[in-house]
């Protein structure tokens, strides 16, 4: 970060520009997730952090934020840019003292703007003073934003030091820094949003890329007026059993919000599912019962789901068949996954391509040997050797790693989408989108950004907590996941 910005400097960018950039990005961001104004607490240092989020509060001041600033030195400490920032800062603060704020409920934001890349080794007194201070608050219900990076936070290997900074979101400047999608890092970082510089040159970040709606936007061309629904796709979809009926009702209802121009639910007839199955669907969805598996090979089709609510001792061969045979798309997740992985050797003769989207228990069973691993290095060996298959490694950073090509990372979702059902909406949006001729890679992409904004938006627009998500509210709200997506939201 430090040799992009003195190539910047050497070009003629001027760092209060590049200061005045990010301060504003980051005041975006907080109105993203809180657009009706609440209380912000601004922690500085000594450097240009402190700088930027001094920027952002003048910023959010000026929309109505009321605002503090502590700093963890002597203010007369601050370099010369933030002191001036800091000046600003108080003008705007005395400009909005009489301003009416009704503080009760009002959201507490955090800015972590103490260090960043520029430090090394652990915090001194006074920076894990401040520390404290900020996780104090955050156990109090404060939602805290780190700029560029986590105070404490190691950039470069992503471990913490004993007093670090636990973040909400991050919002990192320029590229993603290698320490920040490391797995010990996730419980610091939080979210993570990317903050482009194009007065930046290119800098040494992670060769992973960030899954952000500017990557992901051009693989979503806006639909002709003259649309019709053959131009979108039909999608099938194998799932459900007696004991798991609702990931069938899930997976369907999904495909269906994600723009497939038919979705089409096969139930075996033995399982006695029908008419129970037909009453409780969207009346969109076509419910066909077969009395086998391999039965969709009549069926033309340009995407496959399988495995949501399959029980493993229900055609465990002809799910085998499949994932060897199907030539269209294939998205095989849950129960399908869990037979897989007694014959994973499958994988390699696959005829036709295939998303395996397992979350860390089923790839245990999959590759008990690569679980073992960092989860990045573990899904990079998983693709080697498989050309036909593309993982959606899920977690709380998901990865998307296809052989010889740099994995992606997914920068949305929340804690709160640890519960049953999400893994059967993310399988309905992916087989929706192949239905729609993304790749195997657009759909793991975009599915899970667009699972992981759906559940932002209903726990900071739609009165939800971590607690209280369920996965039916990610696929009432995938449409606003689409505007958000098509907005340029970080």
């Amino acid at each position: 970060m430090r040799a992009s910005e003195e190539a910047a400097f050497a070009q003629g960018v001027k760092v209060e520009a590049l200061m005045e950039v990010v301060g504003a990005a980051v005041a975006k961001i907080v109105n993203q997730f809180y657009p009706h104004p609440g209380r912000l607490m601004v922690f500085g240092g000594k450097g240009n952090n402190t700088g930027d989020a001094l920027v952002a509060a003048r910023l959010l001041v000026n929309r109505g934020w009321h605002a503090q600033f502590r700093c963890a030195f002597p203010e007369e400490m601050l370099g010369e840019l933030p002191s001036l920032k800091l000046m600003e800062f108080r003008q705007s603060v005395l400009a909005q003292q009489n301003s009416p704020l009704h503080l009760s409920g009002a959201p507490l934001v955090v800015l972590d703007g103490i260090l960043g890349i520029g430090t090394n080794g652990p915090p001194c007194m006074e920076i894990c003073v401040a520390i404290n201070q900020i996780h104090h608050l955050r156990e109090a219900g404060a939602w805290v934003l780190a700029i560029d990076i986590p105070t404490g936070l190691d950039a470069d290997s992503g471990l913490p030091s004993a007093f670090c900074v636990a973040a909400d979101l991050t919002a990192t400047v320029g590229f993603v820094k290698r320490g920040l999608v490391a797995d010990t890092a996730t419980n610091y970082v939080g979210r993570l949003a990317l903050i482009t510089l194009i007065e930046l040159p290119p800098g040494k970040g992670d060769p992973a890329e960030l899954i952000t709606p500017c990557f992901l936007k051009h693989w979503l061309s806006p639909r002709q007026f003259n649309s019709h629904k053959g131009l979108y796709g039909r999608v099938g979809i194998l799932a459900g059993s007696r004991c798991y009926p609702g990931a069938a009702r899930l997976c369907v209802h999904a495909a269906l919000r994600a723009g497939a121009g038919v979705v089409m639910l096969f139930l075996q007839e033995k399982l006695g599912l029908y008419l129970s199955m037909v009453a409780s669907l969207p009346p969109e969805a076509i419910v066909l019962p077969i009395r086998s598996f391999n039965e969709i090979f009549q069926q033309c089709l340009d995407a496959l789901c399988i495995g949501p609510g399959i029980e493993e001792e229900e055609g465990a061969e002809e799910i085998l068949e499949i994932v060897r045979n199907a030539q269209m798309p294939t998205v095989v997740d849950a129960g399908a996954l869990n037979i897989v992985s007694r014959q994973p050797q499958v994988l390699r003769a696959c005829r036709g391509l295939r998303l395996l989207t397992p979350h860390p228990g089923e790839f245990t069973r999959l590759s008990p040997e690569l679980a073992k691993l960092p989860r990045r290095e573990a899904a990079e060996a998983f693709v080697s050797g498989c050309p036909a298959v593309t993982l959606l490694l899920k977690g709380a950073r998901a990865i998307v790693a296809e052989m010889d090509t740099p994995p992606l990372i997914n920068s949305t979702g929340n804690p709160g989408m640890g519960s049953a059902g999400m893994g059967d909406v993310l399988t309905g949006v992916c087989g929706s989108l192949l239905a729609q001729g993304l790749t195997p890679r657009q759909s793991a992409s975009v599915g899970t950004w667009l699972c992981g904004r759906a559940a932002e938006i209903a726990i900071f627009s739609h009165g939800q907590s971590p607690q209280s998500l369920l996965a039916g509210d990610i696929v009432q709200l995938l449409g606003q996941a689409f505007g958000s997506l098509h907005q340029g939201t970080y």
